[in-house]
Protein backbone atom coordinates (compact mmCIF):
# COMPACT_ATOMS: atom_id res chain seq x y z
CA UNK A 1 0.00 0.00 0.00
CA UNK A 2 1.51 3.32 -1.29
CA UNK A 3 3.24 5.22 1.62
CA UNK A 4 0.97 8.67 1.02
CA UNK A 5 -2.30 6.75 2.42
CA UNK A 6 -0.07 6.64 6.19
CA UNK A 7 -0.41 11.10 6.06
CA UNK A 8 -4.23 11.70 4.92
CA UNK A 9 -4.72 15.54 5.90
CA UNK A 10 -8.34 15.68 5.95
CA UNK A 11 -11.26 14.14 7.97
CA UNK A 12 -12.18 10.56 6.61
CA UNK A 13 -15.34 10.14 4.95
CA UNK A 14 -16.33 8.27 1.69
CA UNK A 15 -13.88 10.00 -0.38
CA UNK A 16 -10.18 11.08 0.57
CA UNK A 17 -8.30 12.78 -1.94
CA UNK A 18 -4.32 12.13 -2.10
CA UNK A 19 -2.08 14.04 -4.50
CA UNK A 20 -4.99 15.82 -6.14
CA UNK A 21 -6.43 12.04 -6.78
CA UNK A 22 -9.86 11.23 -5.27
CA UNK A 23 -10.42 7.91 -3.57
CA UNK A 24 -13.60 6.20 -2.29
CA UNK A 25 -13.55 4.91 1.23
CA UNK A 26 -14.16 1.74 2.22
CA UNK A 27 -12.30 1.26 5.85
CA UNK A 28 -12.11 2.55 9.16
CA UNK A 29 -14.98 2.10 12.02
CA UNK A 30 -17.45 5.05 11.89
CA UNK A 31 -20.22 3.02 10.52
CA UNK A 32 -22.71 5.13 11.26
CA UNK A 33 -20.68 8.40 9.72
CA UNK A 34 -21.16 10.83 12.44
CA UNK A 35 -17.57 12.23 12.04
CA UNK A 36 -18.80 13.67 8.86
CA UNK A 37 -22.82 14.60 9.74
CA UNK A 38 -23.51 17.99 10.21
CA UNK A 39 -26.20 17.65 12.08
CA UNK A 40 -24.28 16.30 14.34
CA UNK A 41 -21.48 18.25 14.32
CA UNK A 42 -24.25 21.35 14.81
CA UNK A 43 -24.22 19.81 18.50
CA UNK A 44 -21.26 19.44 18.99
CA UNK A 45 -20.64 23.20 18.33
CA UNK A 46 -23.91 23.84 20.54
CA UNK A 47 -21.94 21.91 23.21
CA UNK A 48 -18.75 23.79 23.01
CA UNK A 49 -20.31 27.15 23.30
CA UNK A 50 -22.32 26.13 26.13
CA UNK A 51 -19.35 24.04 28.42
CA UNK A 52 -15.98 25.12 26.79
CA UNK A 53 -13.23 22.70 25.01
CA UNK A 54 -12.62 20.54 27.46
CA UNK A 55 -12.75 19.93 31.10
CA UNK A 56 -10.02 18.83 33.10
CA UNK A 57 -10.69 18.24 36.29
CA UNK A 58 -11.00 14.64 37.74
CA UNK A 59 -15.10 13.24 38.48
CA UNK A 60 -13.54 13.47 42.35
CA UNK A 61 -13.45 17.33 42.16
CA UNK A 62 -16.13 19.21 44.40
CA UNK A 63 -17.52 21.24 41.84
CA UNK A 64 -18.80 19.12 38.78
CA UNK A 65 -20.96 19.66 35.37
CA UNK A 66 -23.76 17.83 36.02
CA UNK A 67 -23.75 17.14 32.10
CA UNK A 68 -21.66 13.77 32.99
CA UNK A 69 -24.10 12.64 35.52
CA UNK A 70 -27.03 13.71 32.97
CA UNK A 71 -25.12 12.02 30.28
CA UNK A 72 -24.73 8.39 31.76
CA UNK A 73 -28.07 8.64 32.64
CA UNK A 74 -29.72 8.96 29.22
CA UNK A 75 -26.89 5.96 28.18
CA UNK A 76 -28.01 3.73 30.42
CA UNK A 77 -31.61 4.53 29.50
CA UNK A 78 -30.47 4.47 26.24
CA UNK A 79 -28.79 0.77 26.11
CA UNK A 80 -31.65 -0.71 27.89
CA UNK A 81 -29.12 -0.80 31.25
CA UNK A 82 -29.72 -0.58 34.70
CA UNK A 83 -26.23 1.98 35.24
CA UNK A 84 -23.77 3.54 33.28
CA UNK A 85 -20.82 5.09 33.63
CA UNK A 86 -18.46 7.74 30.91
CA UNK A 87 -14.80 7.28 30.87
CA UNK A 88 -12.16 9.60 28.65
CA UNK A 89 -11.70 6.14 26.32
CA UNK A 90 -12.82 3.08 25.89
CA UNK A 91 -9.46 1.82 26.70
CA UNK A 92 -9.87 3.27 30.30
CA UNK A 93 -13.33 1.72 30.42
CA UNK A 94 -12.16 -1.61 30.05
CA UNK A 95 -9.17 -1.25 32.28
CA UNK A 96 -11.31 -0.23 34.54
CA UNK A 97 -13.75 -3.20 34.62
CA UNK A 98 -11.25 -5.40 34.42
CA UNK A 99 -9.18 -4.70 37.34
CA UNK A 100 -11.96 -3.63 39.65
CA UNK A 101 -13.74 -6.80 38.92
CA UNK A 102 -10.78 -9.36 38.02
CA UNK A 103 -10.33 -10.16 41.56
CA UNK A 104 -14.12 -11.09 41.82
CA UNK A 105 -13.02 -15.31 40.95
CA UNK A 106 -10.68 -16.93 37.98
CA UNK A 107 -10.72 -15.35 35.06
CA UNK A 108 -11.00 -16.86 32.04
CA UNK A 109 -10.55 -15.08 28.71
CA UNK A 110 -12.51 -15.91 25.46
CA UNK A 111 -10.46 -15.91 22.13
CA UNK A 112 -9.28 -13.14 20.12
CA UNK A 113 -9.87 -10.27 23.46
CA UNK A 114 -9.07 -6.65 22.59
CA UNK A 115 -6.12 -6.04 24.35
CA UNK A 116 -8.04 -3.07 26.46
CA UNK A 117 -9.15 -6.30 28.29
CA UNK A 118 -5.94 -7.72 28.74
CA UNK A 119 -4.66 -7.52 32.56
CA UNK A 120 -1.13 -7.49 31.73
CA UNK A 121 0.32 -10.23 28.75
CA UNK A 122 -1.71 -11.46 26.44
CA UNK A 123 -3.87 -14.30 27.63
CA UNK A 124 -3.37 -17.89 27.01
CA UNK A 125 -6.71 -19.19 24.94
CA UNK A 126 -6.61 -22.72 23.45
CA UNK A 127 -8.19 -22.43 20.88
CA UNK A 128 -9.19 -19.51 18.07
CA UNK A 129 -12.91 -20.77 18.05
CA UNK A 130 -15.32 -18.83 20.06
CA UNK A 131 -17.56 -22.05 19.67
CA UNK A 132 -15.11 -24.19 20.82
CA UNK A 133 -14.04 -22.27 23.72
CA UNK A 134 -17.59 -21.82 25.17
CA UNK A 135 -18.09 -25.80 25.26
CA UNK A 136 -14.90 -25.98 26.85
CA UNK A 137 -15.70 -23.40 29.16
CA UNK A 138 -18.70 -24.79 30.50
CA UNK A 139 -16.94 -28.58 30.64
CA UNK A 140 -14.08 -26.39 32.75
CA UNK A 141 -16.24 -24.50 35.37
CA UNK A 142 -19.08 -27.18 35.95
CA UNK A 143 -16.28 -29.73 36.15
CA UNK A 144 -14.20 -27.67 39.01
CA UNK A 145 -14.79 -26.75 42.80
CA UNK A 146 -14.06 -23.08 42.18
CA UNK A 147 -17.22 -21.25 42.30
CA UNK A 148 -16.48 -17.76 41.45
CA UNK A 149 -15.62 -16.56 37.85
CA UNK A 150 -14.89 -13.93 35.49
CA UNK A 151 -15.19 -14.32 31.84
CA UNK A 152 -13.61 -12.10 29.18
CA UNK A 153 -14.60 -11.20 26.08
CA UNK A 154 -15.68 -9.40 23.16
CA UNK A 155 -19.52 -9.08 21.89
CA UNK A 156 -18.22 -9.76 18.22
CA UNK A 157 -15.24 -10.58 15.98
CA UNK A 158 -15.00 -7.32 13.78
CA UNK A 159 -11.83 -8.82 11.66
CA UNK A 160 -13.72 -11.90 10.60
CA UNK A 161 -17.10 -11.05 11.10
CA UNK A 162 -19.11 -13.24 13.71
CA UNK A 163 -21.36 -11.72 16.64
CA UNK A 164 -20.99 -14.33 19.52
CA UNK A 165 -24.09 -15.61 21.43
CA UNK A 166 -23.61 -15.85 24.96
CA UNK A 167 -26.85 -18.36 25.62
CA UNK A 168 -24.26 -21.14 26.63
CA UNK A 169 -23.72 -19.03 30.13
CA UNK A 170 -27.56 -20.91 30.63
CA UNK A 171 -25.66 -24.62 30.99
CA UNK A 172 -23.46 -23.25 33.36
CA UNK A 173 -24.39 -24.50 37.09
CA UNK A 174 -26.31 -22.12 38.48
CA UNK A 175 -24.52 -22.69 41.95
CA UNK A 176 -21.61 -20.94 39.92
CA UNK A 177 -20.58 -17.13 40.46
CA UNK A 178 -20.53 -15.39 36.65
CA UNK A 179 -18.90 -11.97 35.97
CA UNK A 180 -19.33 -11.72 32.50
CA UNK A 181 -17.47 -8.68 30.73
CA UNK A 182 -18.14 -8.13 26.96
CA UNK A 183 -16.28 -5.15 24.89
CA UNK A 184 -18.78 -4.09 22.64
CA UNK A 185 -16.82 -1.41 20.76
CA UNK A 186 -17.60 -2.35 17.81
CA UNK A 187 -21.07 -3.70 17.83
CA UNK A 188 -22.78 -0.26 19.77
CA UNK A 189 -25.02 1.77 17.72
CA UNK A 190 -25.17 -0.69 15.09
CA UNK A 191 -25.93 -4.91 16.21
CA UNK A 192 -29.13 -5.75 17.28
CA UNK A 193 -30.97 -2.45 15.98
CA UNK A 194 -28.46 0.04 17.25
CA UNK A 195 -28.67 -1.11 20.74
CA UNK A 196 -25.44 -3.56 20.93
CA UNK A 197 -25.46 -6.10 23.40
CA UNK A 198 -26.38 -5.27 26.45
CA UNK A 199 -29.67 -6.28 26.21
CA UNK A 200 -29.41 -9.19 24.23
CA UNK A 201 -27.41 -11.14 26.92
CA UNK A 202 -28.40 -13.42 29.06
CA UNK A 203 -30.07 -12.48 32.32
CA UNK A 204 -29.34 -14.86 34.79
CA UNK A 205 -29.46 -14.66 38.44
CA UNK A 206 -25.92 -16.30 39.00
CA UNK A 207 -24.52 -14.01 36.14
CA UNK A 208 -23.53 -10.08 36.57
CA UNK A 209 -23.37 -8.58 33.04
CA UNK A 210 -20.85 -5.51 32.13
CA UNK A 211 -20.50 -4.29 28.98
CA UNK A 212 -17.64 -1.95 27.98
CA UNK A 213 -17.47 0.05 25.05
CA UNK A 214 -15.55 2.72 23.36
CA UNK A 215 -17.92 5.59 22.26
CA UNK A 216 -15.62 6.31 19.03
CA UNK A 217 -16.93 4.07 16.50
CA UNK A 218 -20.26 3.72 15.56
CA UNK A 219 -21.14 6.85 18.15
CA UNK A 220 -18.23 9.21 17.04
CA UNK A 221 -17.54 10.37 20.66
CA UNK A 222 -14.38 10.01 22.03
CA UNK A 223 -15.36 8.59 25.08
CA UNK A 224 -15.51 4.98 26.80
CA UNK A 225 -18.53 3.16 28.52
CA UNK A 226 -19.74 0.90 30.76
CA UNK A 227 -22.69 -0.67 31.53
CA UNK A 228 -23.80 -2.62 33.96
CA UNK A 229 -26.02 -2.98 37.40
CA UNK A 230 -26.33 0.43 40.04
CA UNK A 231 -23.72 -2.23 42.22
CA UNK A 232 -21.23 -2.62 40.19
CA UNK A 233 -21.45 1.07 38.24
CA UNK A 234 -20.92 2.31 42.06
CA UNK A 235 -18.11 0.28 42.51
CA UNK A 236 -16.36 1.13 39.50
CA UNK A 237 -17.15 4.95 40.17
CA UNK A 238 -15.67 4.37 43.55
CA UNK A 239 -12.12 3.05 42.06
CA UNK A 240 -9.19 5.09 41.91
CA UNK A 241 -8.88 4.97 37.76
CA UNK A 242 -12.45 6.52 37.83
CA UNK A 243 -12.00 8.67 40.26
CA UNK A 244 -8.06 9.84 39.38
CA UNK A 245 -9.20 10.76 35.23
CA UNK A 246 -10.45 13.59 33.64
CA UNK A 247 -13.87 12.54 31.97
CA UNK A 248 -14.41 13.07 27.80
CA UNK A 249 -15.20 16.65 26.59
CA UNK A 250 -18.36 17.62 28.37
CA UNK A 251 -19.56 19.05 24.60
CA UNK A 252 -19.23 15.20 23.10
CA UNK A 253 -21.43 13.98 25.33
CA UNK A 254 -24.55 17.21 24.77
CA UNK A 255 -23.61 16.19 21.32
CA UNK A 256 -24.34 12.11 22.34
CA UNK A 257 -27.24 12.56 24.45
CA UNK A 258 -29.19 14.88 21.84
CA UNK A 259 -28.56 13.02 18.75
CA UNK A 260 -30.72 9.98 19.33
CA UNK A 261 -32.94 10.62 16.39
CA UNK A 262 -29.89 11.45 14.42
CA UNK A 263 -28.15 8.24 15.27
CA UNK A 264 -31.29 6.40 14.61
CA UNK A 265 -31.35 8.05 10.72
CA UNK A 266 -27.59 7.15 10.52
CA UNK A 267 -28.38 3.45 11.48
CA UNK A 268 -31.09 3.50 8.88
CA UNK A 269 -28.75 4.68 5.90
CA UNK A 270 -25.86 2.14 7.14
CA UNK A 271 -28.79 -0.69 6.54
CA UNK A 272 -30.05 0.58 3.61
CA UNK A 273 -26.33 0.43 2.19
CA UNK A 274 -25.73 -3.20 3.62
CA UNK A 275 -29.10 -4.34 2.00
CA UNK A 276 -28.13 -2.45 -1.70
CA UNK A 277 -24.53 -3.88 -1.57
CA UNK A 278 -26.01 -7.32 -0.70
CA UNK A 279 -28.17 -7.57 -3.02
CA UNK A 280 -25.91 -6.89 -5.66
CA UNK A 281 -23.14 -9.07 -4.86
CA UNK A 282 -23.09 -13.21 -5.13
CA UNK A 283 -21.85 -13.35 -1.21
CA UNK A 284 -19.25 -16.29 -0.86
CA UNK A 285 -17.62 -13.48 1.78
CA UNK A 286 -17.82 -14.03 5.16
CA UNK A 287 -19.92 -11.22 6.94
CA UNK A 288 -22.66 -11.16 9.43
CA UNK A 289 -25.81 -9.89 8.90
CA UNK A 290 -26.60 -6.03 9.69
CA UNK A 291 -22.55 -5.44 9.95
CA UNK A 292 -21.22 -3.54 7.70
CA UNK A 293 -18.14 -5.51 7.35
CA UNK A 294 -17.05 -8.03 4.69
CA UNK A 295 -14.08 -10.16 4.81
CA UNK A 296 -12.88 -11.17 1.19
CA UNK A 297 -10.55 -14.15 1.20
CA UNK A 298 -8.66 -12.48 -1.56
CA UNK A 299 -4.88 -11.34 -1.11
CA UNK A 300 -4.36 -8.64 -3.73
CA UNK A 301 -8.23 -7.25 -3.28
CA UNK A 302 -6.59 -4.66 -1.44
CA UNK A 303 -3.86 -3.31 -4.23
CA UNK A 304 -6.27 -4.30 -7.32
CA UNK A 305 -9.07 -2.14 -5.91
CA UNK A 306 -6.66 0.77 -5.66
CA UNK A 307 -5.85 0.77 -9.36
CA UNK A 308 -9.62 1.42 -9.60
CA UNK A 309 -9.06 4.37 -7.05
CA UNK A 310 -10.99 2.18 -4.38
CA UNK A 311 -9.48 2.28 -0.45
CA UNK A 312 -10.56 -0.70 1.39
CA UNK A 313 -8.81 -1.69 5.00
CA UNK A 314 -6.29 -4.55 4.32
CA UNK A 315 -3.39 -4.77 7.05
CA UNK A 316 -1.27 -7.82 7.77
CA UNK A 317 -2.62 -9.85 10.34
CA UNK A 318 -2.39 -11.29 13.22
CA UNK A 319 1.56 -10.58 12.87
CA UNK A 320 3.40 -7.81 10.69
CA UNK A 321 4.35 -10.41 8.32
CA UNK A 322 1.22 -12.57 8.28
CA UNK A 323 -1.03 -12.16 4.90
CA UNK A 324 -3.29 -8.98 4.81
CA UNK A 325 -7.19 -9.62 5.53
CA UNK A 326 -9.29 -7.48 3.46
CA UNK A 327 -12.59 -6.15 4.71
CA UNK A 328 -14.71 -3.57 3.25
CA UNK A 329 -16.34 -1.36 5.74
CA UNK A 330 -19.48 0.38 4.50
CA UNK A 331 -20.88 3.54 6.53
CA UNK A 332 -23.65 5.58 6.53
CA UNK A 333 -21.75 8.13 4.80
CA UNK A 334 -21.50 6.31 1.53
CA UNK A 335 -24.17 7.42 -1.18
CA UNK A 336 -25.56 4.96 -3.68
CA UNK A 337 -23.56 6.11 -6.55
CA UNK A 338 -20.16 5.19 -4.26
CA UNK A 339 -21.87 1.63 -3.43
CA UNK A 340 -22.34 1.16 -7.38
CA UNK A 341 -19.13 1.95 -8.20
CA UNK A 342 -17.62 -0.31 -5.82
CA UNK A 343 -19.92 -3.03 -6.97
CA UNK A 344 -18.99 -2.43 -10.66
CA UNK A 345 -15.69 -3.28 -10.08
CA UNK A 346 -15.61 -6.09 -7.56
CA UNK A 347 -18.08 -7.77 -10.71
Amino acid sequence: MNNDFKSINQPFSNTVVVNGKTYLYFGGTAYLGIPQNEAFIDLYLEGIKKFGLNNGTSRSNNIQLGIYDAAEQEAAKRFLAEDALITSSGYLAAQLAVKSLSAFGKVIYAPATHPALWLNAAPDTFTDSFSQWKHHTIEAINSSEERNYVLISNSMNNLFPEIYNFDFLEEINPDKNIVLIVDDSHGIGVNNNGLGAFSELPKLKNVETVVVASMAKALGVDAGLVLGSKEIIQQLKSSNIFVGASPPAAAALYAFMHAKDLYQTAWEQLQQNIDHFNDAINLTWKFEQGFPAYLINYQNLATDLLKHHILISSFPYPNADSKPINRIILSSWHQPEDIDQLISVLK
